[in-house]
């Protein structure tokens, strides 16, 4: 049975101080959702079987933009194509270690050969919004997927750094023009020496807003207050301490800061996508 303390301690834990008061009736899964975590380190062991059709399955599950179900997910578990992917990521040593990781796709391509059976036209398939239809179905598909992971004590964390040099990637998965693989997710069995922790967020007042967008009045303190506790969050997990606005400025500083998605746009005409 959920406990509401539980709910307390996970919005201490993401708020600090300034955690906003719940008074809902509480439950498991709005438990589980505020104490949403990334692992980067797994145990080997393999996964039970039946495990990518139950997350594909919770995936399929969440909405699809008119039911055009614009996604597609690749499973991959051979240790070489994992390999292969973490260094392609900048070698992100948990995507070679996790058992499964799954490439979430916009996969425009089904419809495309929809209508080429059909003889019919579909240029709707050549427009930005349908390209970040597909895009944003696959993010909710995988989000569903990370929330059913965790209710069988999986572990997860997403990996955009598919983005970093995605023609090697679409090269490594086999995607067929009209095809874009926009993020992976490595999926494995926590390891319990190496806890992750609740990473903190910004006070719900830096991104809440009622009825109309206004700047909050205290922005410039909330800041340096969440940057305060993204410090202390990385000296207990280990890492190196870094100003959340530091890290936010030094990773859009410019296109080399950006590993390779400066150029996304070619990458995606080269992928088929024209996107007017």
């Amino acid at each position: 049975m959920p406990h509401p303390a539980l709910a307390s301690y996970l919005l201490r834990a993401r708020y600090g101080a300034q955690a906003p008061a719940i008074t809902l009736a509480a439950s498991q899964v709005l438990d589980q959702l505020l104490g949403h975590r990334s692992v980067r380190h797994f145990l080997p062991d393999a996964l039970p079987a039946g495990t990518i059709e139950t997350l594909v399955a919770a995936a399929q599950s969440a909405p699809s933009s008119s039911n055009l179900q614009t996604w597609s997910v690749i499973a991959v578990q051979s240790q070489p194509s994992r390999d292969r992917l973490a260094e392609l990521t900048g070698n992100q040593a948990h995507i070679a270690r996790a058992p499964l990781f799954l490439a979430w796709l916009a996969d425009l391509s089904r419809i495309a050969r929809v209508a080429g059976r059909a003889q019919r036209s579909a240029d709707g398939l050549h427009y930005l919004d349908t390209f970040l239809m597909a895009v944003i179905d696959a993010a909710l598909a995988a989000q569903n997927a990370v929330s059913a992971a965790a209710s069988l004590g999986l572990g997860t964390v997403y990996a955009g750094a598919l983005r970093n040099r995605p023609e090697e990637v679409a090269e490594l998965l086999g995607t067929p023009d009209g095809v874009f693989p926009v993020f992976g997710l490595a999926v494995g069995w926590p390891d319990p020496v190496r806890p992750a922790a609740v990473k903190p967020r910004l006070p719900q007042q830096a991104v809440l807003h009622h009825e109309r967008y206004q700047t909050p009045a205290a922005e410039a303190q909330d800041i340096a207050a969440y940057d305060a506790a993204m410090r202390g969050f990385q000296a207990g997990q280990q890492m190196p301490q870094q100003d959340w606005s530091a890290q936010a400025l030094d990773r859009l500083r410019d296109a080399p800061a950006l590993k390779g998605r400066a150029r996304l746009v070619e990458a995606l005409h080269a992928a088929g996508f024209s996107l007017r």
